[in-house]
């Protein structure tokens, strides 16, 4: 009986599931919007409280108006703010909550760099990228439990097996999809904002020496390697380059920092 309903659950959330990239990619996404986005809500709320704010006036001036540009066709106003964090890294948030670490201000030399990361951080947001990826934990977690209340599933070695091929062949393959995917959205934005596309290239050139080669191998990481992500951002970059001087004759030339 468990079996019959873990199977009909599976084929509901096949049939309900379909849905569309900004790219143009197939997704399966089962769980509503609206719950996605009061757990971001909530986890801002909470990083707020526990973590330090950075008060920089110039910080936080150039924050707000890189995000207001880089935003500014989506229709919806996005709170930004800057974490005192030495850590190099930015994020975005359902329910349009976008935070920026201290070290990431310090590390761009100049406001496209840094719309270039904003970009790519709200790019996964309209990908619904967490919602898509909350859907499919719970696919996989399902038929992971479905799978183990067979004969063949009680074997420890084949749990093992199951889990770790659940964890590189579908979840992480999907996160580095993920990201690859916000790469080109987000540069697409800066590119319509008036950023300079080509900035996101040196961008990542910029993370690559700040690693100092220390990234997992692509296989084993839930992020595409940096030479990756830039050969990608280059084979895209004459539809932005089209797209940011298609801004700057519409006279859009931002000056946040």
């Amino acid at each position: 009986m468990h079996k019959k309903v873990g199977l009909i659950f599976i084929a509901s959330m096949m049939l309900t599931a379909c849905a569309t990239s900004p790219t143009g990619r197939s997704q399966f996404i089962f769980l509503p919007d609206t719950q996605i986005n009061q757990m971001g809500l909530q986890s801002f709320d909470t990083l707020k409280k526990q973590k330090p704010i950075n008060n920089n006036p110039q910080y936080n001036q150039t924050a707000q108006c890189i995000a207001q540009a880089v935003t500014g066709e989506l229709g919806v106003n996005w709170e930004v703010v800057v974490f005192e964090d030495a850590s190099l890294n930015a994020f975005a948030l359902p329910g349009n909550k976008i935070g920026v670490h201290s070290a990431m201000m310090k590390l761009v030399d100049n406001q496209d760099q840094l719309a270039a990361v904003m970009g790519h951080e709200v790019g996964h947001v309209l990908a619904r990228h967490s919602n898509e990826r909350a859907s499919q934990e719970m696919a996989v977690q399902q038929g992971l439990s479905m799978i183990s209340q067979t004969e063949l599933g009680q074997s420890p070695l084949t749990q093992g097996l199951l889990g770790l091929g659940a964890q590189y062949g579908v979840l992480m393959p999907y996160s580095r999809i993920h990201e690859s995917e916000a790469d080109i959205i987000g540069v697409d934005l800066m590119a319509k904002a008036g950023f300079d596309p080509q900035q996101s290239v040196t961008l990542w050139q910029k993370m690559a020496q700040a690693s100092q080669g220390n990234q997992p191998i692509e296989f084993m990481s839930t992020h595409p390697a940096h030479a990756t992500r830039i050969e990608q951002l280059n084979q895209h970059m004459p539809k932005a380059m089209e797209l940011y001087k298609k801004a700057q004759a519409a006279g859009k030339s931002p000056k946040c920092l």
